[in-house]
C-alpha cells in the first residue's frame, strides 16, 4: 500500500510555530498507531514572496496537486501590506484553493465543555455546541468578472460581481447534503434571495438537489436572518450551507461563539483524484498573528485539529481523529491553557510546545 502524502506550508507569522507541533503529533501517530505519511515541506506566503518573488512558487503549487493532502500554517504580516495586490501572501493561499478547486470549505464551531465560559454569549446558549458550516469556496463575489477599481466620470467605482452558476452550487451543495447524512441529518440553506437573483438561484438549484436526500431535513434561510439565529441560540443548527460572502462572514461569526479563534480548524475539498480521496487542504482558521510570532505564545489546536480533520477526510482514519480530539478535550479539562484561553478561573499556563506535550501526553494515556 502507498504511504499516504501530506504537503507541509507552515507559512508566516505563528505558522511555523504550531505546524511544529502538529509535526510532533504526526510522528506519534507513526510511532505509536502505524500511521506513516510521506511528509514534505515547502514555502507559501510572505516567506516564498521573501525567497521567489512569488507568494506561492509554480513547484510548490505543482506538489500541491499531486500529494494527497496539504496542510497549511498561516499567512500574512505588516511587512507586506505595501506590496502589490497580486503578490500579497493571501494570493498564494487563493491559488492553492482555486487551482486545486477546493470549492468546499468545512468549518467546524465546536465548543468544549472546558471553554463554554469563553464565549461571549450564555454558557447555556453554547455549552456543547457543534455545528458545520460549508462554504463555496471558488466562485461567488471573490472571483466574478468584472472586478476592479475604474474611474467613471470624476470619481472612481469599485467592481466586484456575484456569479454562480447551477453546477457551481449543486456540487457545493451536494457535498453538504452527504455531510448531513453523517450527522444529524438537518441543513440549513443561506442566501439572500429576497434581494439578489444569484440568491433566487441558490435556493432553486439547493432544493433540487435535496431531492436526491429525502432523509435530511432542508431549510432556507436569509444569510442576515441567519447570523441573528446563530447569535440568539445557534444550537437549532447543525450544517449549514452558504456562498463565498455569506459564508466568510458567517463562519467567522460562528467562530467567535466558541470563545477563541485559535480553536477553530477548516478543510477545503476539492473533487475526488484517481485514488478516491478528494483534493485538500486544511488549516487553521486564526491568521499569522505577527505581534506574538516567535514568542511561544501560540495556541497550536487548531492547527493540530486541523490535522484531525485531514485524517478524517482524507485518509479515512475517523477513529484516530476522535482519539486526537479527545486528547485536545482532555488536556483543556484538566485547565492546560495557552495565553489566549487564561480566564478570570485561571489554569495551568503553558507555551506552544507546552501545549504539544500535554496532548502527547494525553494520546499516551490513550493507548
Amino acid at each position: 500500500m502507498t504511504t499516504p502524502s501530506l504537503l507541509i506550508l507552515p507559512g508566516d507569522g505563528i505558522g511555523p510555530e504550531v505546524m511544529a507541533e502538529v509535526r510532533r503529533i504526526i510522528d506519534w501517530f507513526g510511532a505509536e498507531r502505524g500511521l506513516n505519511f510521506d511528509v514534505s515541506e515547502d514555502l507559501v506566503g510572505g516567506c516564498a514572496y521573501d525567497k521567489h518573488g512569488t507568494p506561492l512558487h509554480d513547484d510548490t503549487m505543482a506538489r500541491a496537486q499531486e500529494v494527497d493532502a496539504v496542510l497549511l500554517g498561516a499567512v500574512g504580516g505588516p511587512q507586506y501590506d505595501a506590496l502589490d495586490f497580486s503578490v500579497k501572501p493571501e494570493r498564494g493561499l487563493l491559488r492553492l484553493r482555486k487551482e486545486m478547486d477546493l470549492f468546499s470549505n468545512l468549518r467546524p464551531a465546536q465548543c468544549f465543555d472546558a471553554l463554554s465560559d469563553f464565549s461571549s454569549l450564555k454558557k447555556d446558549v453554547v455549552a456543547g455546541l457543534d455545528i458545520m458550516i460549508v462554504r463555496e469556496l471558488t466562485s461567488g463575489v471573490y472571483f466574478g468578472e468584472p472586478r476592479g477599481i475604474f474611474t467613471e466620470g470624476n470619481e472612481r467605482v469599485g467592481i466586484n460581481t456575484q456569479r454562480y452558476t447551477e453546477s457551481e452550487i449543486a456540487r457545493v451543495a451536494r457535498s453538504a447534503f452527504e455531510l448531513a447524512m453523517k450527522r444529524d441529518k438537518k441543513l440549513c440553506s443561506m442566501e439572500k434571495a429576497n434581494v439578489m437573483e444569484s440568491g433566487i438561484l441558490w435556493r432553486e438549484v439547493v432544493t433540487e438537489v435535496g431531492r436526491d436526500y429525502p432523509e435530511v431535513e432542508l431549510s432556507h434561510m436569509y444569510a442576515d436572518a441567519g447570523a441573528m439565529q446563530l447569535t440568539r441560540w445557534p444550537k437549532q443548527f447543525d450544517v449549514i450551507v452558504t456562498d463565498n460572502l455569506f459564508g466568510d462572514l458567517l463562519s467567522d461569526l460562528a467562530a467567535m461563539l466558541t470563545g477563541s479563534l485559535g480553536m477553530l480548524p477548516s478543510a477545503s475539498l476539492g473533487a475526488p483524484m484517481e485514488n478516491g480521496r478528494p483534493k485538500a487542504l486544511y488549516e487553521p482558521v486564526h491568521g499569522s498573528a505577527p505581534d506574538i510570532a516567535g514568542q511561544g505564545k501560540a495556541n497550536p489546536i487548531a492547527c493540530i485539529l486541523s490535522f484531525a480533520m485531514a485524517l478524517r477526510y482524507s485518509f479515512d482514519q475517523g477513529d484516530e481523529a476522535t482519539r486526537l480530539e479527545a486528547a485536545i478535550e482532555r488536556v483543556l479539562a484538566d485547565g492546560v491553557r495557552t495565553a489566549d484561553l487564561m480566564g478570570p478561573e485561571g489554569g495551568t499556563p503553558v507555551s506552544t510546545s507546552g501545549m504539544g506535550d500535554a496532548i502527547l501526553s494525553a494520546l499516551d494515556t490513550s493507548l
